[in-house]
């Protein structure tokens, strides 16, 4: 026997805007499910140009600038990873 979750009557649009069952993502009930996405990905970008203009800093080793450009990649590998799932949604 399932039981149905109770929902604030005020976070019925934007259960139905996420297109989310809350069965299966209680968090959609508490309203932030889905949010600041946007913003994440902006801010993604900003911080991986952040990293590779550091690179004209003043640093003396070659390390430094290894570890700047792999954390780099790292966040634009992440940033891609979720273009790709996000344009391949209606595969699943």
């Amino acid at each position: 026997m399932a039981t149905q979750q109770q929902v604030h009557p005020s976070l019925e649009k934007a259960i139905e805007e996420s297109r989310i069952d809350p069965a299966d993502e209680p968090s959609v009930g508490w309203g932030w499910h889905g949010q600041a996405t946007k913003t994440f990905r902006i801010a993604g970008w900003f911080f991986a140009l952040f990293l590779l203009l550091m690179i004209f800093n003043n640093i003396e080793t070659a390390t430094a600038i290894i570890y700047l450009c792999v954390s780099a990649a790292v966040v634009v590998g992440f940033l891609l990873i979720d273009i790709y799932t996000r344009h391949n949604r209606w595969n699943r």
